[in-house]
């Protein structure tokens, strides 16, 4: 058997890793997981945190993609949202339903299957409920700011509220090692080990959260499109339905 002088098996081991990482992109035989990152995997947990938040809320925009379980309810997002205002689906009990949000004005689009299934939640007359759905179907109809179904939906439409809440992790803070999330390298934090959520941050750029596992099994969350300007337009009147003070129902 030939033996390798020590110097010479470095030396070959240091020009794979440089081939393998030039070739295909991996960072793995790095000695310094940091080198040539933006220097926050260095940080303390809490400092990450810190960080992410920050950078988060500066954003001028993002996608939020994913599930979110509330109040035993499933929730499943694709929204896009800004400061003033947002645009996206929401998936919940099996009906979709998309949510418009211009300034103050949020508007509700959804086909009649939706509205049906909510006239009949009513025990009202399943025919007249039958018409009203039909009058609604494919219609953007603009939630009065009174309404309960008013702060329940603006809240998937209000960026800075939405990030605030799904972005705290709960319990001890604690770094879990150095993943990819899409091609970007992240290092993830968790609380209490994971049973309090983990965030995987961005190691490239400006520190973005990237994915989110909610504590308690409440839905997985990636965060993508940051600062991606995107265009708000309120719908034209000949598609929208003004109930006035109140929904057909809440």
């Amino acid at each position: 058997m030939t033996l390798i002088p020590r110097t010479r098996r470095a030396a070959l081991v240091s020009a794979v890793c440089t081939l393998v990482a030039s070739g295909l992109g991996l960072t793995g035989c790095s000695e310094d997981p940091n080198e040539g990152t933006n220097g926050v995997g260095k940080l303390q947990p809490a400092q990450i945190q810190s960080k992410t938040k920050a950078a988060a809320i500066a954003a001028g925009a993002v996608r939020l993609s994913g599930a979110v379980v509330s109040n035993g309810k499933t929730y499943k997002l694709d929204m896009r949202l800004k400061a003033d205002g947002g645009t996206g689906s929401v998936t919940a009990e099996g009906s979709t339903f998309r949510l418009l949000k211009v300034g103050e004005h949020l508007f509700l689009k959804a086909d009649a299957d939706f509205w049906a299934h909510e006239e009949d939640g009513k025990g009202g007359d399943h025919d007249a409920g039958a018409a009203a759905a039909d009058k609604l179907d494919g219609m953007y109809v603009k939630v009065p700011t009174g309404d309960p179904a008013y702060k329940r939906f603006s809240g998937f439409t209000d960026k800075d509220v939405l990030l605030e809440g799904l972005l705290t992790l709960h319990g001890a803070l604690s770094t879990d090692g150095y993943h990819n999330q899409s091609g970007t390298r992240t290092i993830r934090i968790t609380g209490d080990k994971g049973s309090g959520g983990t965030l995987d941050v961005s190691l490239e750029g400006t520190p973005y959260p990237l994915r989110l596992v909610r504590a308690g099994d409440a839905g997985t969350i990636t965060l993508s499109d940051w600062g991606e300007d995107f265009t708000l337009k309120e719908p034209d009147e000949k598609s929208v339905v003004d109930y006035g003070k109140q929904l057909p129902t809440s």
